[in-house]
């Protein structure tokens, strides 16, 4: 089979697959997703990105998960089976993660917005003043991977990872906080903990 028919066959229908939101325009609401999407879509104007895009409206993604430094997803192609795929950002070091925390902590509205649940508009300065950045600066500082034959990256399939990864982020913006190395619960505590001392030392003085 050639390679431009094997890159324009269509995929398999998949039953009950993770599929966009988004059903025409842009992918991603909130201004952390869309801070997502916008490094990869700056990096690559390539018509893979949009098939991307449409396998994510289709349902192609069969699986998609999230753990310190690397999402892991299976993306339905047009073979029989599903493409493997990784996408791993570096997980911040429970040190860097100490630094960052102190820095949410120092700042009463990061914390309770936070602690809420809520992403606060400017939380990527408190990593900027630590010296680490919340998002990936460019699509080369995140390390990608699909079995597919194709040699393109971002191919197709890691494209349709990322639109729907951003429509994860929008849900839960904590997992953002989780691909880059601290968990919701984690970080919370942390917070917790570092605000009840804060309002200890207050009252002492």
């Amino acid at each position: 089979m050639s390679w431009y028919n094997y890159n324009n066959r269509s995929p398999k229908e998949v039953e009950d697959g993770i599929e966009a939101q988004s059903k025409r325009g842009d992918i991603g609401e909130q201004w952390w997703s869309r801070r997502f999407v916008d490094v990869v879509e700056s990096y690559s104007k390539s018509n893979r990105i949009t098939r991307g895009k449409r396998y994510a409206r289709k349902g192609q993604i069969v699986d998609l998960t999230v753990k310190n430094g690397v999402v892991s997803a299976q993306v339905q192609g047009s073979r029989a089976d599903p493409y493997e795929i990784t996408i791993r950002g570096d997980a911040l070091d429970d040190d860097t993660w100490t630094e960052v925390e102190a820095a949410m902590a120092d700042r009463a509205v990061f914390a309770a917005q936070l602690l809420t649940e809520q992403m606060p508009a400017d939380i990527e300065e408190v990593f900027e003043v630590c010296g680490v950045s919340l998002f990936p600066e460019s699509y080369r500082d995140m390390r990608t991977r699909c079995s597919c034959p194709d040699h393109a990256n971002p191919c197709k399939h890691i494209a349709a990872v990322f639109y729907i990864l951003a429509e994860r982020f929008d849900d839960d913006p904590f997992l953002i906080f989780r691909w880059r190395g601290r968990s919701r619960e984690t970080l919370l505590e942390n917070l917790q903990e570092l605000r009840g001392e804060d309002d200890e030392t207050s009252q002492e003085v």
